[in-house]
C-alpha cells in the first residue's frame, strides 16, 4: 500500500479567503494613542505568532488589501508586515474580543514572522497539528476530480461497500502489522488506514470534528 502513502506525501492543499466583517469596529477612543492590540494566530495551525497595534487606518488597509498592516508605534507610521522582507500576513478572518478593544487576526504567514528568523515572536516552530484535518479537506477536494486522474476520485466512484471493504482490508494489515516487529510497516499501513477511513467518512458526510465532539463528550 506504499503507492497510498505516496499519495498523502505529496499533497499540496493551500487555501486563500478572507473574511473581512466590515462591522468590526474596535472602540479606539478607548485606548491609548487610539491604538488596539492586534494578535496575530496561524489560521491553520492556530499558533499565536506575533503582536502588533493597530489604528482605524491600518484596519482599513488591512481590510482593503487582505494582508496584515499595522501602525508601527517606533516609526510613527503604517507598516504593513512583510513589507521589506516579503514575509507578508494573508488574512483569513477578523475577529474582535468582548471589550471591544482588540484584535484576533487569522492569517496564514508567507515565512518566518519573526525579524530573527523564527516562525513566531516567541520563538516557537509553527507547526501543524492538524494534518488529518487539511487531508479532509483535500480528499472533499479530489472526490469531485476525473476518476482517471484521481485514485481518491477513481474510490469514491467505487461506492460505499468498496470503501468499506478497503478500510477492513487496511485496519487487517495494520493489525498484522501491530503484531510485528517492524515500525515503519506499522507508521505507513496506519497512515493507509486512516486515509481510506477519511474517504469512507467523506462519502457519508461524516466530519472529524463531529468524531472529536464524540470522544470530548466520552472524556467528561
Amino acid at each position: 500500500m506504499s503507492h497510498v502513502v505516496s499519495f498523502v506525501v505529496i499533497f499540496y492543499f493551500e487555501t486563500h479567503y478572507s473574511t473581512m466583517d466590515n462591522t468590526l469596529l474596535p472602540d479606539f477612543d478607548k485606548m491609548p494613542d487610539r491604538l488596539v492590540p492586534a494578535i496575530v494566530q496561524d489560521a491553520d495551525t492556530g499558533k499565536v505568532l506575533m503582536l502588533g497595534y493597530m489604528n482605524a487606518a491600518a484596519l482599513a488597509q488591512t481590510r482593503s488589501t487582505g494582508f496584515v498592516t499595522f501602525f508601527s508605534r517606533s516609526k510613527q507610521r503604517l507598516w504593513q508586515k512583510g513589507e521589506s522582507s516579503g514575509h507578508t500576513l494573508q488574512v483569513r478572518e477578523l475577529l474582535l474580543d468582548c471589550d471591544k478593544d482588540a484584535i484576533l487576526i487569522k492569517a496564514t504567514p508567507n515565512g518566518p514572522v519573526c525579524h530573527t528568523g523564527d516562525d513566531t515572536c516567541w520563538g516557537e516552530r509553527n507547526v501543524s497539528a492538524g494534518f488529518l484535518k487539511k487531508l479532509e479537506q483535500v480528499i472533499a477536494t479530489r472526490r469531485e476530480l476525473d476518476p482517471a486522474q484521481s485514485y481518491t476520485a477513481r474510490l469514491s466512484a467505487s461506492g460505499l461497500p468498496k470503501m468499506a471493504q478497503k478500510v477492513g482490508e487496511e485496519a487487517v494489515e495494520t493489525l498484522i502489522e501491530a503484531l510485528g516487529d517492524n515500525r515503519e510497516r506499522l507508521l505507513e499501513e496506519t497512515a493507509d488506514l486512516l486515509f481510506h477511513l477519511l474517504v469512507l467518512l467523506a462519502a457519508k458526510n461524516v466530519r472529524l470534528e463531529e468524531v472529536e465532539a464524540v470522544l470530548e463528550a466520552r472524556n467528561h
